[in-house]
């Protein structure tokens, strides 16, 4: 527990211990949930950081073979593929590349690749993932391409493109939940450290406080009410010897009383000698 936390500003009662109790259990609570969060996330991270790392250098194989490709394309139809163009229009000379991706260009009227969006629940984050599809309603516009000479290396050079925008897309779905993931992790872990370092310290902080200012409480009462004891059992005991004087005063003077009595008795009666039974005085004759 840091000392340096400092405390609730609360007054300590019975009541304020109940609820600053409950707040630390909250806060243990709530930092168990956000470390699991930050866990949860960190685990995704590194893994989307191994996914870029590998779509990286997919990229650079897949980009390298597209480069091919075309290059394949631009011997393969040479200069002989139509474009229509005015005769003194400023790409009258333009090179065979540009040639083949402007009639590509002026073929395609609507995209047949796209692209779609969803969104996935990570720990309570919700991650944006793009998704490349074919869209089989759109007619290929230039199917026909190449038809003359070089038709199959534009197949070739189509399939390999494709396969780079998705590699592209997949790049892009990847770098942009790690730019998400990067700021929410940051977040998390700020929270975690507040409430591991500043708010549960604080916490048990001002339960240690209010437990001490309770238990100084109890010392006091338990001194008052043994002083109040204390008091009571010496005024018990000075009655109790009150009493037992005024019992024996009492005592006393009823013995005295007495003997006062006995003495009159005996004072009030005469005074007769024994009679001598051996003297010389005859017995009088009992006649039967």
């Amino acid at each position: 527990m840091s000392s340096g936390a400092g405390r609730e500003a609360v007054f300590p009662t019975r009541q304020s211990l109940g609820a600053m109790k409950s707040k630390l259990k909250g806060a243990q609570v709530g930092h168990d949930l956000l470390k699991r969060k930050s866990e949860a996330l960190t685990k995704r991270f590194r893994e989307i950081t191994r996914r870029i790392d590998e779509a990286k250098r997919k990229m650079g194989r897949v980009m390298q073979i597209a480069a091919f490709s075309l290059a394949e394309v631009t011997y393969a139809t040479g200069n002989n593929m139509p474009v229509s163009r005015p005769r003194h229009s400023p790409d009258a000379n333009i090179g065979t590349t540009q040639q083949v991706g402007y009639q590509v260009t002026e073929s395609v009227r609507q995209a047949k690749l796209r692209v779609r969006t969803r969104q996935e629940n990570v720990s309570g984050v919700f991650l944006p993932q793009f998704e490349s599809y074919t869209d089989d309603s759109v007619g290929g516009d230039f199917q026909m391409t190449g038809l003359g000479r070089g038709g199959q290396q534009v197949q070739r050079c189509r399939e390999t493109y494709i396969r780079a925008v998705e590699t592209l897309v997949e790049l892009a779905s990847l770098q942009t939940a790690f730019v998400i993931l990067d700021e929410v992790i940051k977040v998390v872990n700020r929270r975690v450290n507040a409430i591991e370092h500043v708010i549960i310290p604080r916490t048990e902080n001002t339960i240690s406080y209010i437990n001490s200012e309770l238990d100084e409480v109890d010392r006091e009462e338990f001194f008052r009410l043994k002083k109040v004891k204390g008091v009571k059992e010496r005024a018990r005991a000075e009655e109790d010897a009150e009493a037992a004087a005024e019992l024996k005063n009492r005592t006393g003077r009823a013995g005295s009383d007495k003997e006062n009595e006995e003495q009159d008795v005996q004072s009030s009666e005469p005074t007769q000698e024994p009679k001598n039974v051996l003297g010389d005085d005859g017995d009088e004759d009992v006649i039967f």
